[in-house]
């Protein structure tokens, strides 16, 4: 037997005796490496095959009349803030688009029947397709890769953090409703070349909250859509296609009317019970000069947290503002009721036209039987008292000089001494305490006169400073209502 024979049987003798379980297991590893390869190579056949000739420069069509229509979806998915004061909105969306490549297109037969791939985006053509109202770059993640399939349709699906220039009208803060639009548009290419239509229906983009984050300050009510041709100025022939989508979004007012309004409202309520303080004693107006202070001090601490543009104010600052008004006119009010009624020894008696105005008429309208009852009991039944004594004491110091007149002419002729000037200088000294009480009893009913006046005005103030104070409330809560419910 020749050498290369007998080499050649002693290499095939183990395989001879080995089971045929053993044989199939050492040559699956074969097969399996050949299909994985035979994978990985389609791939890379694809890929060489679609990108080997391909210019990413050029817009994909074969025939340069064709227009490419790019189709374009939208999903919100957060509010991430609303800055009034720099008019700028920024959101996180979920943006597609889709168009047709006519050189992306293979026969998936021929590429063990693989319909679809991803490639990186920089290596093909992407409409340049942008938001004209970007303001600023935001940390948007890249994705680098976008899905072809075998018929040249192209997806690219990324998600974007913008960053965009919105009108906000604050007027109607807390209850306020924005309106941000985010414009779509080829920045070169016009109509022709590039026209945009939605991926979805109108109504799917518009009642679209799947994945929508609803935890957040703002609550998205809707995303209308609306397509449109512009042209740049009139002289110009060329279009450009775009379309508009319109986010709309409301405020939570809850935590603003918690932390805003009732403080307010509860500071209001507690200067409308300290009408009922009496006018004459000095607490009221201690006790409004500190609701005074105290609600300036909260207007300090919530100025940072309303919002604040160039071009208006919200309602509720001019809410603040007049509460603070309606506040300063409490405390003047006060303060003209207590000098009114304030006992003054040169004090003149209280005017005929204020009497009649005011204890005639405005008693009546304000529905007072009582006049008396707006006069403290107690200085009235002094007043009466002292009235019955110095009424009686005045008869005893008539009826007792009466006497000593008549005794002292009887007198006279028996003694002319310095008995005489005696009793001239006690009646002298008589005359002067019954004037001094005279003149008293008047300064107290010149002083009662003014007081009646003074509860009477007090009451006809504090009633029009309540149906004044009603009328504001009940009007900004019918607008903030409406607005809250629109």
């Amino acid at each position: 037997m020749a050498p290369s024979a007998l080499l050649l049987f002693l290499v095939w003798l183990p395989f001879t005796f080995m089971p045929p379980s053993k044989v199939c297991f050492a040559a699956s590893p074969k097969v399996a490496n050949g299909t994985a390869r035979s994978s990985k190579a389609t791939f890379h056949h694809l890929y060489d095959y679609l990108l080997s000739n391909y210019k990413k420069g050029v817009r994909p069509v074969k025939d340069w009349r064709r227009t490419t229509n790019v189709a374009i979806d939208l999903m919100v998915y957060a509010i991430l803030s609303v800055d009034e004061k720099n008019q700028v909105l920024t959101t996180y969306i979920w943006y597609r688009q889709c168009w047709t490549d006519e050189f992306l297109q293979w026969n998936p037969e021929e590429f063990d029947n693989l319909t679809q791939m991803s490639i990186p985006t920089q290596a093909i053509w992407v409409p340049d397709i942008l938001i004209n109202e970007f303001v600023d770059v935001g940390k948007s993640p890249d994705i680098p890769y976008v899905y072809i399939f075998h018929t040249g349709e192209v997806q690219n699906l990324k998600p974007v953090q913008v960053v965009t220039a919105c009108s906000l009208d604050i007027y109607n803060f807390p209850f306020d409703v924005q309106n941000c639009s985010l414009t779509f548009t080829s920045w070169l290419h016009n109509i022709r070349d590039i026209n945009i239509s939605l991926w979805r229906s109108e109504e799917a983009v518009k009642t679209d909250k799947s994945v929508f984050m609803n935890q957040g300050e703002w609550e998205l009510l809707h995303v209308l859509s609306y397509f449109q041709e512009f042209r740049v100025d009139e002289a110009s022939s060329e279009s450009y296609a775009e379309m508009k989508f319109f986010v709309v979004i409301r405020r939570r007012p809850l935590f603003y009317a918690v932390s805003l309004l009732l403080p307010s409202i509860f500071l209001m309520v507690m200067d409308i019970v300290g009408f009922y303080l009496p006018p004459d004693s000095g607490e009221r107006v201690s006790f409004k000069i500190t609701l005074l202070l105290g609600y300036s001090v909260f207007l300090i601490i919530v100025s940072d947290t309303l919002p604040a543009t160039a071009i208006g104010t919200p309602l509720i600052g001019v809410y603040f503002v007049v509460c603070m008004a309606l506040l300063v006119i409490s405390l003047t009010e006060t303060i003209l009721i207590v000098r009114l009624v304030h006992k003054q020894d040169l004090q003149p008696h209280v005017p005929e036209w204020v009497k009649r105005w005011v204890l005639g008429r405005a008693v009546v309208l304000l529905c007072i039987r009582d006049r008396s009852a707006f006069c403290p009991v107690r200085t009235q039944g002094s007043d009466v008292s002292r009235s019955v004594e110095s009424n009686g004491s005045t008869a005893k110091l008539n009826h007792y000089s009466s006497d000593c007149d008549g005794a002292t002419s009887g007198m006279v002729p028996q003694a002319q001494g310095g008995g005489s000037h005696v009793f001239e200088s006690i009646l002298q000294e008589i005359a002067s305490i019954r004037q001094f009480l005279e003149k008293r009893d008047e300064f107290r009913d010149i002083a009662r006169e003014w007081l009646q006046v003074g509860y009477v005005l007090d009451v006809l103030l504090f009633r029009a400073y309540l149906v004044a104070v009603l009328a504001y409330s009940i009007t900004l809560g019918t607008l903030w209502s409406i607005w809250q419910y629109a």
